[in-house]
């Protein structure tokens, strides 16, 4: 996992390493407070957030340690968001899963594309036994897109992050790696 020329593609999307060019549309996606309402930080105010976060996937890539991959529209060459694979403990062959998408993308089935695409990466070629996610339980498209994926939720963690000065709740998901090719053998890929 630590080559960083990681391209995977799905019917729509190029799921690939974030390049210093993607920072405007990161900007433009994380200083947006619906895209963020449920994330556990504040809108970024400053495009040096985005060039950062650009310049910290690479060097997570690079170690090993994370996996940000860029969302780009195949058709088009637009970017609308970001997928993650981080906090891996490669002992116990688990990560969490990280996302984003775009707001003027919300509602055309990118990121349950993405996330089939990532998620066999992880299971198939990574050989991940567990992917965790940790969700704002208000955030009901989060929790949806998960669950589509068959994602369990597992827990509720009470009071667990501190955002913009509002305390916020997390939802724990888990998805082992035995219920995603069980999965997979009896489902078609979502939409």
């Amino acid at each position: 996992m630590s080559a960083l020329d990681v391209v995977l593609r799905s019917e729509r999307l190029i799921l690939r390493p974030l390049r210093a060019a993607d920072a405007g549309a990161l900007f433009a996606a994380y200083s947006d407070p619906a895209v963020v309402r449920y994330w556990s930080g504040a809108p970024w105010t400053e495009m040096a957030r985005a060039d950062a976060y650009v310049a910290d996937g690479a060097r997570e890539i690079a170690e090993g340690v994370a996996m940000r991959l860029g969302l780009e529209v195949a058709a088009s060459g637009a970017f609308v968001g970001q997928v993650s694979l981080h906090r891996f403990d490669a002992q116990n062959r688990r990560c969490e899963l990280g996302y984003a998408l775009a707001g003027q993308y919300w509602g055309q089935g990118y990121m349950g594309e993405a996330l089939q695409t990532l998620l066999d990466f992880g299971f198939d070629t990574l050989d991940l036994n567990r992917v965790e996610a940790d969700i704002d339980p208000r955030n009901g498209a989060s929790l949806r897109a998960v669950e589509r994926m068959g994602f369990i939720r597992e827990g509720l963690l009470r009071e667990r992050w501190l955002v913009a000065g509002e305390v916020c709740d997390t939802a724990l998901y888990g998805l082992l790696r035995s219920a995603w090719l069980a999965r997979r053998a009896t489902t078609p890929a979502p939409r």
